[in-house]
């Protein structure tokens, strides 16, 4: 059976992710990991209303930020994919880690 690691990258700081998500990939090319990606979707655009004691006709715009998102998938080189479940990444970045389990075809 093989294992198959999806890690999914946020942040609002594309620089930081772009270059995490970089260095991670040249790591597992350096040591032979077979991966694809990484994988970019569209960016999110979050708007946060602001709170706050206003008087009559006053108001407060709204705060909004941009979220991008990059994929990777590691497919079977389980101790690399352990390796990368314990590093530390950026502190813009929310990385997010998958496991699936995948039969091969026949079984």
């Amino acid at each position: 059976m093989t294992f198959v690691t999806k890690l999914s990258f946020h942040s609002g700081d594309r620089d930081a992710l772009d270059e995490t998500v970089d260095d991670l990939k040249e790591m597992l090319t350096r040591k032979g990991a077979k991966c694809k990606g990484p994988h970019t979707h569209p960016s999110e655009r979050i708007t946060v209303p602001l709170r706050a004691n206003l008087g009559p006709g006053e108001e407060l715009d709204t705060w909004s930020y941009e979220v991008f998102e990059r994929e990777l998938e590691i497919h079977g080189s389980d101790e690399i994919a352990r390796e990368v479940g314990h590093m530390d990444f950026h502190d813009a970045v929310h990385v997010e880690i998958e496991v699936d389990q995948k039969t091969p075809m026949g079984r």
